[in-house]
């Protein structure tokens, strides 16, 4: 598929997406929701993380590690972790953050194909990709492929494009809330085009579901698939959320997946 980004034949769509990513890196901390701070948003995703790996170690493969966020509460947790990332921007702050962990690395690679061996890991783990995969049955294929028998996937996700009825109010909220403190700093108006191109010509841009991304995951050999609850996450993002990023935590429906392969 050839993006409608750029009038080159040969800039394809994965090209536009590591582009994208690539100038969301050096901003990327600074947005709510993406960061993820000590304190009561951090216990969170711990005890989340915690609550569907147990407190054994694991050897951990992160795909769209991304600036290392969510690498921090897995090392926290005891994990050894690797860290692919389609960005290279995103992976120098990983790098960067995470400098002189040996249970730490990062490797700068595509999360539909990882080239990592079989029966590898003991778990993989992604936050927000899933809804930006170009092929995402080959992607779920490729990640059953690298677990060790027994391994977990765990995937933290959502309904980017569709808002529920609350997520209808909190934009109206937010868009009038912004006439009296002005637009939100980080959002970039060239990005949110570039945005809106990419997502045009990606599998779930209508949306995804749980129940859709359910049976793709078992069509790829996953067993024990189980949608759980986002909201002991964003209970704890609107303890500390300012009134603009606290509306922000309703607009979308999020959902966390788990799963096994036998």
């Amino acid at each position: 598929m050839t993006s409608t980004l750029h009038p080159s034949a040969n800039w394809s769509l994965k090209e536009d997406i590591r582009s994208y990513w690539s100038k969301r890196a050096e901003t990327f901390d600074r947005a709510f929701g993406h960061r993820i701070p000590k304190g009561p948003e951090h216990d969170a995703w711990a005890a989340e993380i915690r609550d569907h790996f147990g407190e054994a170690p694991l050897d951990v493969l992160e795909l769209a590690s991304g600036t290392g966020e969510v690498t921090g509460v897995l090392l926290d947790l005891g994990h050894n972790v690797t860290g692919i990332d389609f960005s290279e921007a995103m992976i120098e702050r990983s790098r960067a953050k995470h400098r002189g962990n040996a249970r730490a690395r990062f490797l700068l690679g595509d999360a539909e194909g990882t080239l990592e061996p079989d029966d590898t890991y003991d778990a993989v783990v992604c936050r927000h990709l899933v809804w930006t995969l170009t092929n995402p049955e080959a992607a779920l294929r490729d990640w059953h492929r690298v677990l060790r028998p027994g391994g977990r996937l765990l995937i933290f996700d959502g309904d980017f494009v569709n808002q529920p009825w609350q997520g209808r109010l909190a934009k109206r909220a937010m868009t009038l809330l912004e006439k009296l403190t002005g637009p939100d700093l980080h959002r970039d108006p060239s990005l949110a085009q570039q945005h809106t191109a990419i997502l045009e010509q990606l599998p779930f841009r209508d949306g995804l579901t749980f129940a859709r991304l359910k049976g793709i995951a078992e069509e790829a050999g996953f067993t024990d698939v189980a949608c759980s609850s986002y909201r002991r996450i964003q209970r704890a993002q609107r303890r500390i959320a300012g009134p603009h990023d606290w509306l922000r935590t309703w607009l979308h429906d999020r959902f966390i997946l788990t799963a096994r392969k036998m």
